[in-house]
């Protein structure tokens, strides 16, 4: 009788292991082939600093896509998704903020760390896209690389035709968004946060408010925050809004 009552507890957590093994080789399955579906590059900032960046997707693509990351993570949060986008026809940029150094895959940009600073960062990706033969452009960014693709997005850059915030602050260590970077920044503008995120659930709101159209705001039902909104309860509802919204707004043709 006790061990029956021993095997019945045991199984449950056997269960458990071989279910978290499993997705974490999934996990790592996924990673390497974003990896091999990319090629390491550098470019400038547009104040001069060089930073390290990974580019996913077709060489002649016309339509491209600027994933800024979030403090403290690194370009890496975004390897997944951005290989996912990249097979759908865009040229995708992921890089590291200036002074983020995690090294290997993850590249290693030069410069001090500035959050005030890191709005030129997404600039010179912008630019580098363009140099690349991208046409039509959008911006996704996850907190502080929400805040500075508004703020890139305000600069009446014709190419950049949309713009997706994912837990953005209005403002963090000097890189401000307030209502005049809302009210010049033209693009198609989504506002994604979680309820559970009060801080980023309001600024969402607020950008939604300040903004002119297009423009739309999402509160998902959930306390993940920045890309971790990509991977946690309502990871397939973020990632589908994202793509949709750039299918809309920067059309592959």
């Amino acid at each position: 009788m006790r061990a029956g009552v021993r095997l019945r507890s045991i199984l449950p957590a056997t269960l458990v292991l071989a279910l978290i093994s499993s997705a974490c080789n999934q996990a790592d399955e996924i990673r390497k082939q974003a990896l091999a579906d990319s090629q390491a590059v550098t470019f400038a900032s547009s104040d001069g600093v060089e930073l390290a960046g990974r580019v996913f997707g077709p060489d002649d693509a016309t339509a491209g896509v600027v994933l800024a990351h979030m403090l403290p993570t690194d370009q890496s949060s975004w390897f997944d998704f951005a290989d996912r986008v990249g097979d759908l026809g865009y040229r995708v940029l992921t890089f590291d903020f200036r002074g983020y150094c995690p090294g290997g895959d993850a590249g290693c940009s030069q410069g001090t760390k500035q959050v005030s600073a890191i709005w030129q960062d997404v600039q010179g990706a912008v630019d580098y896209l363009e140099g690349q033969g991208v046409r039509r452009i959008g911006l996704v960014g996850a907190s502080m690389g929400g805040t500075a693709s508004l703020v890139v997005g305000s600069r009446a850059d014709k190419a950049i035709r949309a713009v997706v915030t994912l837990s953005a602050p209005a403002s963090i260590d000097g890189l401000v968004a307030g209502p005049d970077v809302l009210v010049a920044t033209t693009a198609a503008k989504l506002f994604i946060a979680g309820n559970g995120d009060g801080v980023a659930a309001r600024s969402a709101q607020t950008f939604y408010e300040q903004g002119a159209p297009p423009k739309r705001v999402e509160i998902l039902t959930t306390a993940d925050h920045g890309t971790d909104l990509l991977e946690g309860n309502q990871g397939e509802i973020a990632r589908n809004l994202i793509i949709g919204w750039l299918g809309q707004y920067v059309p592959l043709i």
